[in-house]
């Protein structure tokens, strides 16, 4: 193959729609728990995290819900994938075998998140969040109707497999995944006066982005490490239902998300999935939540 201007440009072409097709393509999981903000500034400020509104009679002046100041921001991070195509290759026309590969990085790109997001989550018995407690934690700062401050847990601790039960239904989720650029784009360096293709005869195409993860509402989560059995689900269920904002205020959590790695998905459907329990009697827990196996939690 004559190497010039037009077959490197064919080159990238080829190369950037395998990309494409495999970013299309990517089973991708993170947005069933995460809120995607996108992020115009390298640091994003989260302050407001402490403050849920909420209602009252309007008697006399309004009353001015304040953000509460918790200092939680999240800077962003820069990540990237390269791919080399030696020169030789160009030469004896053999670009074919680098299709795979660049369809790999479409795929590893678009599921890039997914790998930020689940370990994340799973770290959140020892990750702080905007209250600086762990998001799963026994101890949470919340006000109760008298304005004095009690603790609130939203884990049962234990020291087995992880699993998690989530109300997903809101605006903001559990996570928040913080987009400041897009891994979708191939990028190219194959000049011959590139510095790569000089000393080393190797094109180079990559792509990369910048983002963070970080905790949002951990009301909204209950994270345990306690046997998945229908003991500890209605424990979750009920923790979870009966959390309260600042002052007593229900916050009407709907627990709907059974996020489980791929060693629990049988204790998992056995709790939700199953019309019966054990000895033939009615399950009261069939179909009180979807069950999600998550790969990235093994």
């Amino acid at each position: 193959m004559d190497i010039n201007a037009q077959t490197l440009r064919s080159a990238y072409v080829g190369f950037n729609a395998a990309f494409q097709s495999g970013f299309a393509t990517s089973p991708s999981m993170y947005q069933r728990v995460a809120t995607v903000v996108t992020s115009t500034t390298k640091t994003q400020e989260y302050g407001w995290l402490g403050k849920l509104p909420r209602f009252r009679e309007w008697i006399g002046d309004r009353v001015i819900n304040a953000l509460a100041k918790h200092g939680y921001s999240l800077t962003n991070k820069s990540f990237e994938s390269t791919i080399g195509v030696d020169r030789d290759d160009f030469d004896d026309d053999n670009l074919g075998i680098y299709t795979p590969l660049f369809q790999e990085l479409g795929s590893s790109a678009a599921s890039f998140p997914d790998e930020l997001v689940w370990p994340f989550l799973k770290n959140g018995f020892a990750t702080k969040c905007y209250d600086g407690q762990y998001f799963f934690d026994t101890d949470h700062p919340v006000l109760d109707e008298k304005g004095a401050v009690i603790s609130v847990a939203n884990t049962d601790g234990g020291a087995g497999t992880p699993w998690f039960l989530l109300d997903v239904s809101r605006p903001l989720k559990p996570v928040i995944y913080q987009d400041r650029k897009k891994f979708n784009r191939l990028v190219r360096m194959d000049k011959e006066d590139d510095a790569n293709v000089f000393a080393k005869k190797e094109y180079q195409y990559g792509t990369d982005g910048r983002c963070e993860v970080g905790f949002g509402f951990w009301q909204m989560a209950w994270g345990s490490k306690q046997t998945l059995d229908a003991t500890h689900y209605e424990a979750a269920r009920v923790g979870l239902s009966e959390m309260k904002g600042d002052y007593g205020r229900p916050l009407a959590i709907k627990p709907t998300l059974l996020v489980v790695p791929p060693s629990l998905e049988g204790a998992a459907r056995k709790i939700v999935g199953n019309s019966l329990a054990d000895g033939g009697g009615t399950n009261e827990w069939y179909n009180t939540a979807e069950v999600l196996v998550v790969p990235w939690l093994a």
